[in-house]
């Protein structure tokens, strides 16, 4: 009787233990690895020699089982017979140039190339279309290859023609650096002749499963929204992002959310996207940092735009409170004052003349303060809306990293405290609105209602 298997996210998550396990803080490349083989896409190490980088490769083959491996340091002195075969006599002596794939790279499931930049422009244009299209030319035919992943390395990223669109074939690009201080002596503990623990690989139809899952998914108006603003930013940053690269993208959350048992995305599966977009680690922070402050934070409502909202009440109710207005005596005729204590400087007397008086505070109707207290009420409501639609946000951002294969801790533990941020700022901005509430409230009376209404005083209010 054939045992019942777990389902695969639970597998997924016991294979994630088992290849990082060793590994000092490498959870993020591990799992993003793992993640774009998943989805078919290839995966860029970029860093310094001696970081895991041929380790982190090595394991992730281990994720697939009956998976071909292959590895390969290029140079520029590399050959074309080291990565494809050699050629075949056999077919040489028919006149057909071929190579003998067998046990190379056009036959691997997974591959791990070092240095990968190194090699010569002949070299890269054949594995362009091997990488993208899953086809070597051999000779006068092309062969299908059963190619999963190919994860690369380099120390750097060459500036040429070629070299980019060579770069542009890996989905992830995830900087690989040496362990920080505090797992440095972790480090040194590491036992090299330890074994990895068993690994319950996944085969074909698992892989199959994820895929067709991932193609039923949708994208919802809030996932390509923010898909199409963080375009636009990158537009702006000059950061060019192939169209051919986002629906690449989009594939890859999908198949997050497929492989963690979801129909449908989250916004918290872009959390991705840096990597996935941002040619280096520079561009890669920006992207994040924008994230962090767009994710869970609806745009009409950010603490910057009711900022302002909240500042043209405040200034419209100190405004109101100085104003002063003419006075007018119980006939109705304008009061004027002799100011007797004024010495005479001049012959005519001129500073005994009547003057005006100008000292009465301007008094409002009842219509007036209502209204303006209406308009505060109404921001009110929506901060208080707003502050519920937060603390969704934070208890959803919590469950999310709880049962997430992919979302990274650090990522997790910035983005809820750019929630609570904004909580407290919405909290403050509300203490100020309510205090601008009462200055209205407390303005100087008229004792009869002209029963009329002030314009609105901020426009940003009814677009919020």
């Amino acid at each position: 009787m054939t045992p019942v298997r777990p389902p695969v996210r639970t597998r997924l998550a016991n294979l994630l233990a088992a290849l990082e396990c060793g590994l000092v803080e490498r959870r993020r490349p591990v799992r993003l690895a793992l993640l774009a083989a998943l989805a078919g896409e290839h995966s860029l190490l970029i860093g310094p020699p001696g970081t895991a980088k041929s380790a982190l490769a090595r394991r992730v083959h281990l994720a697939f089982r009956d998976a071909r491996y292959f590895e390969r340091l290029l140079t520029r002195f590399t050959v074309p017979e080291e990565l494809f075969g050699p050629l075949s006599i056999t077919a040489l002596e028919a006149d057909r140039y071929e190579r003998r794939t067998e046990g190379y790279l056009p036959q691997a499931s997974i591959a791990f190339i070092d240095e990968v930049f190194k090699a010569n422009s002949a070299i890269l244009n054949a594995l362009l279309t091997l990488l993208n299209e899953r086809q070597f030319d051999n000779g006068a035919g092309r062969e299908e290859c059963p190619l999963i992943s190919v994860i690369g390395a380099t120390n750097e990223v060459p500036a040429d023609e070629v070299a980019d669109a060579f770069f542009d074939r890996f989905l992830m690009r995830l900087p690989v650096g040496a362990v920080s201080p505090e797992g440095f002596r972790e480090l040194l503990a590491l036992d090299p002749a330890a074994a990895l623990q068993h690994t319950d690989a996944l085969g074909p139809a698992e892989r199959h499963a994820i895929t067709e899952a991932a193609h039923r998914i949708p994208v919802k108006a809030e996932a390509a929204g923010l898909l199409a603003e963080l375009r636009e930013y990158l537009v702006r940053e000059t950061i060019y992002v192939s169209d051919r690269r986002w629906v690449k993208i989009v594939g890859l959350l999908k198949v997050a959310a497929a492989s963690e048992g979801r129909g449908e995305l989250s916004a918290w599966d872009l959390w991705l996207l840096p990597w996935c977009t941002a040619p280096d680690a520079a561009g890669q922070l920006a992207v994040n940092d924008w994230l962090l402050g767009r994710l869970g934070v609806r745009e009409a409502l950010s603490p910057a735009r009711l900022t302002r909202v909240v500042e043209a009440f405040e200034a419209q109710a100190a405004l109101e409170q100085e104003a002063d207005d003419l006075d007018y005596d119980a006939s109705g005729q304008l009061k004027f004052r002799v100011d007797l204590n004024e010495q005479v400087t001049d012959a005519k007397g001129a500073s005994q003349a009547l003057r005006m008086k100008y000292t009465r505070r301007r008094r409002y109707g009842q219509t007036h303060i209502g209204a303006r207290v209406r308009q505060i009420d109404e921001l009110l409501a929506r901060i208080a809306g707003y502050a519920q639609e937060l603390a969704a946000e934070r208890a959803g951002l919590a469950a999310f990293a709880q049962q997430s294969l992919w979302l990274d801790g650090e990522f997790a533990e910035r983005a809820g405290a750019s929630l609570e941020a904004t909580q407290q700022a919405l909290a403050a901005l509300g203490a100020r609105a309510a205090a601008a509430r009462a200055a209205f409230e407390s303005l100087p009376r008229l004792p009869i209602d002209p029963g009329i209404a002030p314009e609105p005083i901020a426009s940003e209010l009814t677009q919020a």
